[in-house]
């Protein structure tokens, strides 16, 4: 029985100059990484995947370095496309995420609908299931990784359990064969692999 370990990436260097995919990994967020590395040591991780968003692909990379791995990225495992509005301040910030996921077959500020977010990830995930035969780790993000939840839980979008760190570095665990969940979230400090 293999696995697809879907991790969001931790905390980051918040810029508003700097266009929101360009943000790196802060001090913090490297070292969650670190550690998340550290506790995947029993696993017998073949691949590692990253959405092309500098973050997770700054996560991927201390993962892959560890076991001696290449990472490959993806486009469609980003986060939900926000460039219509850039960088918006908290807390109007999470006002916007609780439209967009309380009307998700709308598009909130000219943000990618939630249903299309969903779809693109969903699907991403399950070729990259079809396409490996051992265990996988996935760098992205908490926003595209609720609507997975969803899928996954079979239920409407915004009623899925949700990564609860407030810095994100939270992980669920699939079944590759069954592309089924197998753990609910749980964060890098949790982390525990047999």
């Amino acid at each position: 029985m293999t696995s697809l370990i879907f991790l969001t990436h931790p905390e980051v260097v918040i810029d508003p100059l700097v266009p929101v995919p360009q943000w790196p990994l802060n001090e913090t967020g490297r070292r969650r990484m670190d550690r998340f590395a550290a506790a995947l040591a029993g696993v017998r991780l073949s691949s590692v995947h990253a959405s092309a968003e500098r973050k997770a692909m700054d996560g991927a990379a201390i993962v892959a370095e560890r076991f001696g791995l290449p990472y490959r990225t993806h486009e469609d495992l980003g986060e939900n496309d926000r460039s219509a509005t850039g960088y918006i301040a908290p807390p109007e910030f999470w006002e916007v995420v609780g439209e967009f996921f309380g009307r998700p077959h709308e598009s909130i500020r000219g943000w990618e609908r939630a249903i299309d977010a969903q779809t693109r990830i969903v699907n991403a995930m399950k070729r990259i299931a079809a396409e490996e035969t051992g265990d996988a780790l996935i760098v992205s993000h908490g926003g595209v990784g609720s609507l997975l939840m969803a899928h996954l839980q079979g239920v409407e979008i915004g009623r899925e359990s949700r990564p609860q760190h407030p810095g994100g570095g939270c992980y669920l665990v699939m079944d590759r064969e069954t592309f089924s969940l197998r753990e609910d979230w749980r964060s890098i400090e949790e982390a525990a692999f047999p």
